[in-house]
């Protein structure tokens, strides 16, 4: 750490945007449009950024192999 309480080290964008993806980054926000003190549109906003993890199974790997596809369908 410095003197000004922030780490010693500098990050690249593409270091902040990995470390911010791999835990994810929730946005929110209101946006409101307002005339003469009357709302006229109001937007509630958010939205959940994170990254794939290879653990989670695709849902399109499926396509790709027509017998597993039908191994699948017909499994229930």
């Amino acid at each position: 750490m410095n003197g000004d309480g922030l780490p010693a080290e500098r990050l690249s964008l593409v270091d902040l945007l990995d470390r911010l993806l791999a835990g994810g980054v929730v946005l929110t926000g209101d946006l409101t449009l307002r005339i003469a003190d009357v709302d006229l549109v109001r937007i509630n906003l958010r939205a959940l950024i994170s990254s794939v993890d290879a653990r989670v199974p695709s849902p399109w790997d499926d396509w790709r192999d027509p017998v597993q596809s039908l191994e699948r369908a017909t499994e229930g």
